[in-house]
């Protein structure tokens, strides 16, 4: 494991109190407390229903909670917990507890749970999100079984998701991932995720955790990359709808975009030699029975996106220039100007616009941040215009769209590795 001063003696002492375990689960928190019991009594019932005799602990790192969730997170038992342990007895699970500084980078709370994980000799590491509402205990079961009982390295989750629902995921991330790596991965920036032992060893031995400004999508894209290229089994496993509290924070369109994609421009800088001369995908194993369930309704302002991407695409006009071709310009340009009852962002036009962005992001043809920052007005159009085409079709309509998505990522692939190893 990378240096471990950033643990401190009181969390070092009560891990080494612990011992060690079979089963690690990570638990980060901040002003949490409205939905952080939910979370816990899944968790503990999850634990003594599928692994009654495996030792496990919970590690909860907080960011400096004001509003008792740290204590919550100590105290918290189910109720008629003692019936349920009398049926599936529970070896033991203990309670970690630490705060770290909220401002000394988001990563801070995964560096300590895989250093738990590391430091207990844990065979199994999964992390859960403290707002979710949607959990139920078989969530422990899918994220842990896969590396507990199956032997895999790494587990990604597939959520039961709204058709406009994710769209930077499956509009960008998802596709570009299973182009360049090769890998179906659906959910590349998930909280809920499971590691094996030895990749969480690996993952906490790693230099990325001394970039203090890398974003919570970052670094879980990172390590959702890292696991691909590192050859170690990696799967996804069904959980059904994912539901957050009301209280969570909405992320920003711009940050979203500009640290979730330009995280993924960097994992593929890194790891060029592992994608650049790979072709076509393999299906990525999936664990539980995906059965389709009714999911809250996703809202969104068309009229406004529109708006957004046609200014964009005129004022960036400059900008663009430099960024894309001619003569992706002048067809983003032509798409901007067609009626709102005609709007279309074509499938190859896009997939051609998120390739030369990421060879222009690679030669740094203006500051990258700039860059980034441009593809979101672009970005905003493609959404208006998945949400105009696919206003009234059911799941399995868009999904076969997806899956077209795709593979026009996949076989346009030499596309992007042209303009990648072109000179500017």
């Amino acid at each position: 494991m990378a240096e471990d001063t950033f643990l401190t003696d009181d969390f070092v002492r009560q891990l080494t109190a612990v011992g060690g375990v079979d089963i690690v689960v990570g638990l980060p928190t901040f002003n949490n407390r409205a939905t952080v019991g939910r979370v816990l009594n899944a968790i503990q019932v999850g634990l003594a229903k599928y692994f009654p005799r495996e030792r496990s602990v919970l590690i909860n790192p907080d960011g400096g909670s004001t509003d008792g969730t740290p204590e919550l997170v100590r105290t918290t038992t189910v109720e008629h917990y003692e019936t349920l342990l009398a049926a599936s007895p529970l070896r033991t699970f203990q309670r970690v507890s630490t705060v770290y500084p909220i401002g000394h980078g988001s990563g801070l709370a995964w560096r300590t749970i895989l250093a738990a994980a590391d430091l207990l000799g844990a065979k199994a590491c999964i992390s859960l999100s403290p707002d979710l509402e949607s959990i139920t205990p078989e969530w422990v079961d899918a994220l842990v079984r896969p590396i507990y009982k199956e032997k895999f390295d790494f587990v990604a989750p597939i959520y039961r998701r709204h058709k406009f629902d994710g769209l930077l995921i499956k509009n960008v991330l998802w596709p570009l991932i299973r182009a360049t790596y090769g890998s179906d991965i659906r959910e590349p920036t998930a909280t809920e995720v499971g590691l094996s032992g030895r990749l969480a060893s690996h993952l906490a031995a790693q230099d990325v955790w001394r970039q203090t400004d890398t974003s919570q999508e970052g670094l879980r894209l990172w390590m959702t990359t890292l696991a691909l290229v590192g050859n170690y089994r990696v799967c996804q496993a069904f959980l059904g709808p994912k539901t957050l509290g009301r209280n969570t924070a909405r992320h920003d369109i711009v940050a979203t975009v500009r640290q979730a994609v330009g995280e993924l421009l960097r994992c593929l800088e890194a790891h060029e030699a592992f994608w650049m001369n790979r072709s076509g995908s393999q299906p990525t194993p999936v664990f539980g029975f995906q059965y389709g369930v009714a999911v809250e309704p996703v809202r969104i302002n068309r009229a406004r996106l529109l708006q957004t991407f046609r200014t964009g695409a005129a004022e960036l006009a400059s900008v663009l220039q430099s960024i894309l071709t001619p003569t992706t310009l002048q067809q983003i340009q032509q798409v901007a100007a067609l009626d709102d009852r005609e709007f279309r962002f074509p499938d190859d036009l896009w997939v051609k616009t998120i390739y030369e962005f990421a060879a222009s992001y690679h030669h740094s043809v203006i500051n990258r941040d700039h860059l980034l920052q441009a593809l979101v007005p672009l970005y905003q159009g493609r959404v208006a215009s998945f949400v105009l085409q696919h206003y009234r079709a059911g799941a399995e309509e868009v999904e076969q769209h997806l899956e077209a998505l795709s593979r026009r990522f996949e076989e346009l692939k030499a596309y992007l590795v042209e303009g990648w190893t072109a000179k500017k």
